[in-house]
């Protein structure tokens, strides 16, 4: 992971103007054979209306004082989805960190309220930590039995060897995983947790490596996910993500299932067998 936003920018660019074919945007191919998939940077330059050279100069990250016009007529062409441009919009102006965070905490009553919820819950923090959990989360996870620094579900993804037993389908979670990561590292460039938790990764994992390559971002939002329990068997359980108002670096992460499904009976036995436990 490169030290600033403007070292990633180029990467982006060249990542997302790979996607689309010169005939997706109207422009004649005429036969030739092309060096680099998708559009080149004199295509996209013509297309956004700027000239070959300022098109380059921000692809090597150089585009300093970059206009609103230009950053939105780059998303056009390119066709940005809202995540996507808006992570434009952070590599091409890095945001300031004033100083580095601060130990992340959980209030009291985001933890009264997770215990609250008849659901598998968890709060998740910055570089995907999992910071709090109630007890069916930590029934279906089993987050109070990882050491305290490994309650990451980052490193959980990539670096547990057991990773693709516990996500049969491992690929669309690592790809999502780190996808939100990327997300994260430009909204707060040169944190250096970040930058070792990326090269941590990429040593461990050559896959996680080919997908932070990839540069593609995404919010963490709500899907679905399959998760092999070593008692309860499979969970085909949805999740919801909601951020938390006054701490928009922590996300309460809800899985949900069917009143009357297999699953909500699982979970029914998960939570008596943890009630049980504790009597």
């Amino acid at each position: 992971m490169e030290g600033t936003n403007l070292d990633e920018l180029g990467g982006f660019l060249r990542s997302r103007r790979a996607r689309i074919r010169p005939e997706e945007v109207n422009l004649p191919d005429a036969g030739r054979r092309r060096r680099v998939p998708g559009l080149r940077r004199e295509e996209v330059a013509l297309l956004a209306g700027v000239s070959v050279d300022y098109y380059v100069r921000l692809e090597q990250g150089r585009g300093h004082n970059v206009s609103d016009a230009v950053l939105d007529a780059v998303a056009r062409v390119l066709r940005l989805d809202a995540t996507e441009r808006a992570h434009l919009y952070d590599l091409a102006r890095p945001p300031r960190e004033a100083e580095p965070p601060a130990p992340a905490a959980v209030r009291p009553q985001v933890q009264t309220m997770l215990d609250a919820l008849q659901a598998p819950a968890f709060v998740l923090g910055r570089y995907m930590d999992v910071l709090a959990w109630n007890a069916l989360g930590d029934a279906v996870a089993g987050f109070s039995a990882m050491p305290p620094g490994e309650r990451n579900m980052a490193r959980q993804a990539f670096l547990d060897p057991a990773a693709r037993t516990i996500y049969p389908r491992w690929t669309e979670v690592a790809t999502e995983t780190a996808a939100y990561l990327r997300l994260d590292a430009a909204r707060h460039p040169g944190d250096p947790r970040m930058a070792a938790l990326v090269a941590e990764l990429s040593a461990g994992n050559p896959g996680f490596r080919d997908l932070w390559e990839d540069h593609t971002v995404r919010e963490k939002a709500g899907g679905r996910k399959l998760i092999r329990h070593p008692v309860a068997g499979l969970l085909d359980v949805g999740y919801e993500t909601l951020a938390l108002p006054g701490d928009p670096d922590q996300l309460i992460v809800v899985y949900v299932v069917a009143p009357d499904s297999a699953e909500a009976e699982t979970l029914a036995s998960l939570a008596a067998a943890g009630r049980s436990g504790r009597g």
